[in-house]
């Protein structure tokens, strides 16, 4: 039409033609508002560091994260873990402290430092490894400041042990300490009267000596000691 009335040209203009809009994208999801979820936790003493832990009946193991958990006392609050005890169960002997200090709270296990290392050097001296013997306390946990353990608290732990002792069934069991004698014998009489002296505790014979952590402080009874650990050797059949 525009020819047949002379025109010969269009006009066109330079500008290019609009670029037709994006499709819109579809709204991103939004995001869950919050803390993000955290993973459970893994408790510090969940593995099993010996060949003998791992050979632990099943019952024994789950016996023993059931008192990994352990709320029945306020030093659940204040510990860093809880210290069950170390040792295979098929032995005759099995050491029965106090409480964990500060370097067993931290480790998981009973009697680790110096007081332990005392224990296990002694033992050594007799050709008797750590590993031959059970050891546990009557705190599975430590009391801040190391304080001495409260009635409550050892009433509320008291089962714990009971429950080791009837599973291992131990020849003779030693304590070590004032704390742990007087209590597993329900007694006031000091340790000084008791140690050397094979009785009966929680139906099973009992040896009283010294906590180790005594003898670092008085190294004049440390031959009392020896003869004790001697002595609990030998009655529980692993030196002759």
């Amino acid at each position: 039409m525009e020819q047949l009335f002379g025109a010969d040209f269009l006009p066109i203009s330079k500008k290019g033609r609009p670029a037709a809009p994006a499709p819109a994208s579809p709204p991103a999801s939004k995001a869950p508002t919050g803390p993000a979820p955290k993973a459970a936790p893994k408790h510090p003493a969940s593995t099993f560091p010996y060949e003998w832990e791992k050979g632990w009946p099943a019952d024994f193991q789950t016996f023993r994260t059931e008192v990994l958990d352990c709320r029945k006392c306020g030093l659940c609050s204040t510990r860093t873990q809880v210290v069950f005890g170390t040792g295979p169960i098929s032995t005759p002997l099995m050491f029965v402290g106090e409480a964990p200090g500060e370097d067993e709270d931290r480790k998981g296990e009973p009697f680790v430092g110096r007081a332990g290392q005392l224990l296990t050097n002694t033992l050594k001296r007799f050709g008797v490894e750590r590993s031959q013997v059970f050891i546990a306390n009557i705190l599975k946990c430590r009391p801040p400041g190391n304080r001495t353990p409260a009635p409550d608290e050892m009433a509320a732990c008291m089962p714990w042990l009971q429950r080791q002792i009837a599973t291992i069934q131990p020849k003779l069991i030693c304590g070590l300490g004032n704390i742990a004698v007087q209590t597993l014998l329900v007694t006031k009489t000091g340790i000084t009267k008791l140690r050397g002296r094979l009785t009966q505790a929680q139906g099973v014979p009992f040896f009283p000596t010294f906590h180790p952590a005594y003898i670092l402080r008085n190294m004049n009874d440390l031959p009392l000691f020896e003869q004790d650990i001697r002595s609990a050797l030998q009655i529980a059949g692993l030196l002759k």
